[in-house]
């Protein structure tokens, strides 16, 4: 199985290498946005290895590991991924109670899940999310990452670490205030007018690399990288997380590994998607589950926090140009060289620069065509929505996700509840016909049982299933049900265009079904139900 899952994953490499003509000017563009983005990468995995308690290099070796094999094996050229809030958050307690350690063992399990979902192809699940669910979890992330952001206009040194992240501190005011948001509004400006004057060098590099010039030349006192920790390390080394080999360790880690490795899925496979119609190319699912578990597995023994996709990095690449697997890869080792050779020049690199970045991401990123559509969609979509947007901000990606799911089945089975309804007529014999329409399932089932009317029906009454479609095991206890009442007003009821299991299941409960031509057969019990007499779920 490792073998055929290594050549399909050298096959998709090749096929993507392939699609893109590798000229000069193309890998210069692929290697320029790698730069780019590893520059964003920078302050984003300082500032979430403060939110789960560990030490910075910790963080910065998660986002150099994670992204490289990602870019390397992942799903989808053109994703970046690395070390990211949304894990950041659920690893503090963690930490906090049980050391790091703990937590290097909790992401070497989470990321033997993550490849065991790819192997099993869970991956394919990620279509079962609505489109409004989409569009809340790209609006409510835009609205997490700016929200982020402003943690950069606190004073340096202030600010403390909380297990939500930096909190405390004095806010800027004055002149500094104005410095800052000036800087980060020439960055955004640059970011914005680079693309009309020339695509020689993508956009956002162009506005860090002229607002650093800037700051230095004239001595700008502003925030820089290096007011929020030294950057400076070697290379990772091999380590075997350093936890007891038993069974207390697993009852302490295997519920935070399965919550991390939930959480990074579902990020990543949204992302995954947001990218693939950005860029017009579609991916596959459960090899980027299987990627993103390697990376978490070896970022476990390298002493990195793990990881999962990053939608703000993915759309900084996206929009410098990034379509291939090199600027990944560039990206990973760009920020592995600003640790080992390049920390002094990073760290000199104003705060407002990649702010003015990450600023301009937002707006990118943000759904703004959403909020004209809110009154013109269906109220459930609406609903879902914003609420999708709110629970994203004040809680966790992975229950906004899940929640905006549940209620749009919800709201889905409640309307197809309301759809269940009968034609009647009676035959030359004097027979009552009811002709069912809509579908039967366990949702539509008090609506199906108030169809009926047992009491003055005549002797001989016909139910005609060949518009309806019988669902579930609630659907036959239904149908079982209202026969009986039959029964017991000593009428007789015949059920017609029934699938094959439907007729042995209910002829074996006593009743009568008629034989047609154009009975469906789409097996509405399982082969288990059918061999002892018991209702089986079915589609």
């Amino acid at each position: 199985m490792a073998r055929r899952l290594l050549a399909a994953v050298g096959q998709a490499f090749e096929r993507n290498e392939r699609s893109v003509d590798l000229t000069p000017g193309r890998l210069k563009i692929e290697v320029l946005s790698g730069l780019t983005v590893a520059l964003a990468l920078v302050p984003e995995a300082v500032a979430f290895a403060f939110v789960a308690g560990v030490h910075p290099l910790v963080g910065l070796y998660a986002a150099f590991i994670v992204g490289l094999i990602t870019a390397l094996i992942g799903g989808r050229p053109g994703m970046i991924s690395g070390a990211t809030g949304a894990l950041a958050v659920v690893m503090v307690s963690l930490v906090a109670q049980h050391g790091v350690e703990y937590l290097f063992a909790t992401v070497v399990l989470m990321g033997l899940i993550q490849v065991f979902c790819g192997v099993m192809r869970w991956g394919k699940f990620i279509r079962l999310v609505p489109h409004p669910v989409m569009l809340g979890f790209v609006n409510g992330l835009a609205i997490v990452i700016f929200l982020a952001q402003l943690t950069q206009f606190k004073v340096p040194g202030t600010a403390e670490v909380s297990g939500h992240g930096m909190s405390g501190g004095e806010w800027m005011s004055g002149l500094p205030l104005v410095m800052m948001l000036a800087l980060v509004a020439l960055t955004m400006l640059i970011i914005w007018v680079m693309p009309k004057i020339t695509n020689a060098i993508p956009a956002p590099l162009a506005g860090i690399g002229i607002v650093a010039i800037i700051v230095i030349a004239l001595g700008i006192d502003v925030p820089r990288v290096g007011d929020l920790a030294s950057i400076e390390g070697g290379l990772p080394s091999f380590h075997v997380p350093m936890v007891p080999l038993n069974l207390e360790t697993l009852t302490i880690i295997l519920p935070y590994a399965l919550i991390l490795a939930a959480i990074g899925l579902i990020e990543s496979l949204l992302t995954l998607n947001l990218v693939g119609e950005i860029t017009g190319k579609r991916g596959g699912a459960s090899q980027e589950c299987v990627a993103q578990g390697v990376a978490n597995t070896v970022t476990g023994f390298f002493g990195g926090m793990g990881g999962c996709a990053m939608i703000g990095q993915s759309m900084i690449n996206v929009k410098s140009g990034g379509r291939t697997r090199i600027a990944g890869a560039a990206a990973a080792l760009f920020l592995l060289a600003f640790i080992v050779v390049a920390s002094p020049v990073i760290e000199i690199i104003p705060l407002a620069a990649l702010v003015g970045v990450m600023f301009m991401v937002v707006i990118g990123t943000f759904a703004w065509s959403s909020l004209k559509i809110l009154r013109k969609v269906p109220l459930t979509d609406a609903i879902v929505i914003v609420l999708v947007t709110v629970v994203t901000v004040w809680t966790d990606l992975a229950t906004a996700v899940v929640v905006g799911v549940i209620v749009s089945a919800l709201a889905y089975s409640w309307q197809n509840a309301k759809r269940i309804h009968a034609k009647t007529y009676v035959t030359p014999e004097g027979s009552k016909v009811y002709q069912v329409q809509g579908p039967l399932f366990f949702g539509s089932t008090d609506g199906f049982t108030e169809l009926f009317d047992p009491e003055s029906d005549p002797q001989i009454v016909i139910v005609d299933f060949a518009d309806s479609r019988v669902a579930d095991q609630s659907a036959l206890t239904a149908i079982e049900a209202m026969a009986a009442k039959y029964e017991e007003a000593g009428k007789r009821l015949q059920l017609r265009h029934l699938s094959r299991d439907c007729h042995y299941l209910l002829t074996k409960a006593g009743q009568l079904v008629i034989d047609s031509d154009d009975d469906p057969d789409y097996e509405i019990a399982t082969d288990y139900g059918v061999r002892t007499g018991q209702l089986g779920a079915g589609h």
